[in-house]
């Protein structure tokens, strides 16, 4: 039995609403072509059929956004990690639905794909939108983004990649930026401690545009592998 002490935090919990019909669906029959194993390193030129770039997204939630930046970009590669059933079904179907040839999925803990099943210095880009602030002080220490995450992004990153990470939490776009700053081979696109404009091909999504009538402010953070 493990030990309490020595479980890993997580920057989620096991919730998920309940699945559609669709959506179960889609997992039963899209699952076996467009779902990535949870074991083993991936080869990415074999689950694509090329060697183009490879984008990885963290935490795509419905997978609509994901599924739009696939859509408008064919010269890379995308790979989203989701680990609620709900999403991942919701981008199956979209991969479905737009015919999607360069985006596959993998219901699986980020942390460990990163660590176990992805190469070093195979990624083009990093990307992890709107990740739960977990705003609660008792609750900070399950952020994704902490310094030993960062280092691991690190290492599978390419040379000039990027990692662009959203948030619509002030407090939580600040520990972000320290955190980044921080990070030894990393450098801010946008200049030391400043924030980035939101770049075209990250969608507007509803939820953003819902925030920005009422009011609310979005952060985006994009840092350079050195």
């Amino acid at each position: 039995m493990t030990d309490p002490r020595h479980r890993p935090i997580r920057s989620y919990v096991r919730r998920e609403g309940k699945i559609t019909r669709g959506q179960q669906r889609a997992l039963d029959e899209l699952g076996p072509t467009y779902l990535l194993p949870v074991s083993g390193e991936l080869d990415f030129p074999a689950i694509f059929g090329n060697d183009r770039p490879v984008v990885l997204e963290i935490g795509f939630g419905n997978g609509l956004s994901l599924a739009e930046m696939a859509q408008n970009d064919s010269r890379r590669n995308y790979i989203g990690i989701e680990v609620y059933r709900p999403g991942v079904g919701s981008l199956l179907i979209q991969i479905r639905q737009r015919g999607l040839t360069n985006l596959r999925a993998i219901q699986a803990d980020a942390v460990e794909v990163l660590a176990k099943q992805i190469a070093d210095a195979s990624l083009d880009a990093v990307q992890i939108y709107f990740p739960d602030p977990w705003h609660k002080a008792r609750h900070n220490k399950r952020r994704i983004i902490r310094p030993e995450f960062v280092d691991l992004i690190g290492k599978k990153l390419q040379r000039g990649g990027t990692v662009h990470i959203a948030t619509d939490w002030e407090d939580y776009a600040e520990h972000i930026m320290a955190v980044m700053s921080a990070a030894s081979g990393f450098t801010n696109s946008a200049g030391e401690g400043r924030f980035s404009p939101r770049p075209a091909q990250r969608p507007l999504t509803k939820f953003e545009q819902r925030g920005q009538r009422l009011g609310h402010g979005v952060w985006d953070l994009i840092f350079l592998k050195t």
